[in-house]
């Protein structure tokens, strides 16, 4: 029987941000080789092959890719929306280069800057973005025969909603929780068609931060409205991966609380050596929390990548 357990851990004394959703089949990060990444400005890396400053491969002008394109595409060094490194090149150890000689952790990153979940329900910000929709269309159709996926070894990162939180900020009038439900329906959509090719191992769903701390939006009016539609995303989010664990019991099915684990730094900044959380500093400087209005530093992503693979140490049972 299929069990699905769906808690929040507490932060106090020894924190953890992770809420794991099922207790099978067997993960072992450790093992992992092949670590497939979609999302937004937060999770991407440049590539040889990618759109300028945004993806690690194609765009909605260049959807198409060849498996000579995939293979040999290569991640640019520092190419990201912080000041150095993301969590993901943080948590595999692959920096640059082709990803396939990466070791031990391949990192197959289809993340696009600036992506929300799905274009007909906000649009583009550029008429180059890819949305995440489209990332695993874009993966199914021209990626899934490329690079290899075998269920033992691989875990997917989905993190989206960072841009989709921010950008529905401007309609006063949209019923938020419903509209939430849409996002939902198309991002496990999208989530199905990865499964359906044969991308499942686990999965790794990822909550959207407090963007309302941010320095864009710190002291605000919109504030607070912000920070309700957040902790809604996140609701909705967590009660779709459940329901996705328990309908699909040969995925490994994992969330990770980036929300609890960002107000946790945020509070207790000088303990993880920052000294400015409400400026910014599009600089090298390890002691501000922001890189710009909107993204953390590498400095932040490295602690992130760290109580992710905390979290994934913990889910392999070690």
């Amino acid at each position: 029987m299929f069990n699905t357990i769906l808690f929040l851990l507490s932060l106090i004394a020894a924190p953890t941000w992770a809420f794991p959703v099922s207790t099978k089949p067997a993960f072992n990060w450790e093992t992992t080789k092949y670590f497939y990444a979609f999302g937004d400005s937060y999770t991407f890396v440049g590539g040889t092959k990618g759109y300028p400053k945004f993806s690690f491969i194609g765009s909605a002008l260049n959807f198409s890719y060849t498996p000579v394109d995939l293979l040999e595409d290569e991640i640019q060094f520092n190419v990201t929306a912080s000041d150095g490194p993301t969590w993901t090149e943080y948590l595999t150890g692959c920096f640059q280069g082709r990803p396939a000689d990466c070791s031990p952790h391949q990192l197959w990153n289809f993340a696009f800057s600036g992506a929300d979940v799905e274009k007909s329900l906000i649009p583009l910000h550029h008429n180059f973005s890819v949305d995440l929709v489209d990332q695993v269309r874009e993966w199914a159709t021209y990626g899934s025969d490329v690079v290899p996926h075998p269920a033992n070894e691989t875990l997917t990162a989905f993190w989206i909603g960072i841009n989709d939180t921010g950008d529905t900020l401007v309609n006063t009038t949209l019923d938020y929780k419903a509209f939430w439900e849409k996002e939902m329906d198309a991002l496990f959509g999208a989530v199905q068609t990865a499964y359906d090719h044969d991308l499942r191992g686990a999965y790794l769903f990822v909550t959207v931060p407090p963007l309302d701390r941010s320095p864009d939006h710190l002291g605000t009016s919109i504030a607070p409205t912000y920070r309700q539609n957040i902790l809604d995303y996140n609701a909705a989010l967590l009660a779709h991966a459940a329901a996705f664990g328990r309908a699909h019991a040969d995925v490994h099915v994992l969330t990770f609380d980036a929300h609890a684990f960002f107000t946790s730094v945020l509070d207790s900044a000088a303990s993880y050596g920052f000294t400015n959380i409400t400026g910014f500093c599009e600089c090298h400087d390890p002691t501000y929390f922001w890189w710009n209005t909107g993204h953390p530093t590498s400095h932040v992503h490295r602690l992130l990548a760290g109580a992710i693979e905390k979290e994934l140490i913990r889910a392999s049972g070690r």
